[in-house]
């Protein structure tokens, strides 16, 4: 007999400082868990939307120039995982993302790939029914939803924390585009939490900020394990996205992620896994045009050796690069020059995140069907 839900519910009408027991805004290695569940059971998360501020038909250009970024993302979580330890690997298997009704499209000055071009506040509101978003501010225009979690991560440990944040204190130095710890509206707000907490405006080497849109249900995506229980947390649900979300917000919404876990045991430290992959094995994917079934590495835009480069998709390309050759050698047997033919002939490249500074996310994707032994 399955199991029921664990559930961890939300008000949706108060932001996450109103309700801190529900989740939080920084990564941070002690910020206790909500909730603890065991491998295979399913974890049922209600998330608020990207922003964590009311916004609805109502809202204008003016409300979006005004927003407060030190709020962004509310994330639910974090969930304690039996049995997970640092060096495992997490593999969360997305079950279903269920939409909220109401959806947004935000622009925002200073931000997005083309903020040189585009420094006006706009919105874009959208109903969502039926799979499909609609906006009477884009008339003529419907877009099939797919809808997935933007944000799914574990909290860093002390190591990991002080490593991120001295490379990116190198490259804002250096004149990168770079959000430091910051505890203005952390959510937890204890000073020791709020001072270091890492922000989530992009992935780093425990997930994140990922915005891979293939993440989908029936998808499995996997995280390196940092912290006993991996902590795992999720938000900033997106109804439909382009990859690279060029203009900084998908079609953002309130959502509900149905998820549950599985560990590989040690694998993480025993295959060196320092980036985020993800795969699906079943048929009926609709992350078209991708293969159905397919493995896919990520890379992002600081270099194996500890340096971080901003918003550089050569870097970010050639980390996936790598990341997908070690996996082809360690999974498949190949050695790495085969490895690297198998990348040229079949490994279709995607630009993931764009935007999320300083980090660009490229994903390799190798279609599962090319093996027939």
């Amino acid at each position: 007999m399955s199991r029921p839900d664990v559930r961890l519910p939300i008000d949706r009408d108060k932001s996450l400082g109103e309700q801190p027991e529900r989740g939080h805004n920084r990564w941070h290695p002690d910020i206790p868990p909500v909730v603890t569940v065991e491998p295979g059971q399913v974890v049922a998360m209600e998330t608020l939307g990207s922003m964590d501020a009311p916004v609805g038909w109502e809202t204008t250009a003016d409300d979006v120039r005004r927003s407060n970024g030190r709020l962004v993302h509310p994330l639910t979580g974090p969930v304690y995982v039996e049995g997970a330890e640092p060096g495992d690997i997490l593999e969360v298997k997305v079950v279903e993302v269920v939409p909220e009704p109401f959806g947004f499209t935000l622009q925002i000055p200073g931000l997005g790939f083309l903020r040189d071009a585009f420094t006006e506040a706009h919105i874009v509101h959208w109903q969502l029914a039926d799979g499909f978003a609609t906006s009477p501010d884009l008339p003529g225009v419907r877009v099939r939803g797919a809808p997935f979690m933007g944000v799914m991560g574990v909290a860093p440990s002390r190591a990991l924390l002080d490593r991120i944040t001295a490379r990116e204190s190198a490259l804002l130095a250096r004149g990168g585009m770079v959000n430091l710890p910051d505890p203005g509206n952390a959510v937890p707000g204890d000073p020791a939490i709020a001072r270091a907490g890492m922000r989530t405006i992009a992935a780093h080497e425990n997930g994140g900020n990922l915005d891979i849109k293939q993440l989908t249900s029936g998808a499995t995506l996997r995280l390196p394990v940092f912290v006993p229980g991996a902590l795992f947390s999720a938000g900033d649900a997106h109804f439909a996205q382009g990859d690279g979300e060029a203009c900084i917000t998908a079609i953002e919404m309130g959502a509900t992620l149905r998820a549950s876990f599985t560990l590989r045991k040690g694998e993480a430290e025993r295959r060196g896994i320092r980036d985020a992959q993800f795969y699906r094995t079943d048929a009926g994917s609709r992350a078209e045009p991708e293969p159905q079934r397919y493995f896919a590495t990520t890379g992002q835009s600081y270099s194996r050796d500890g340096v971080n480069y901003s918003e550089d998709v050569t870097v970010a390309t050639r980390n996936a690069l790598l990341n997908m050759i070690d996996h082809l050698v360690d999974e498949r047997g190949y050695t790495p020059q085969q490895a690297y033919a198998i990348c040229s002939v079949a490994v279709d490249l995607k630009i993931s995140a764009l935007v999320n500074v300083p980090n660009v996310l490229v994903s390799a994707f190798l279609p599962l069907d090319i093996f027939v032994a």
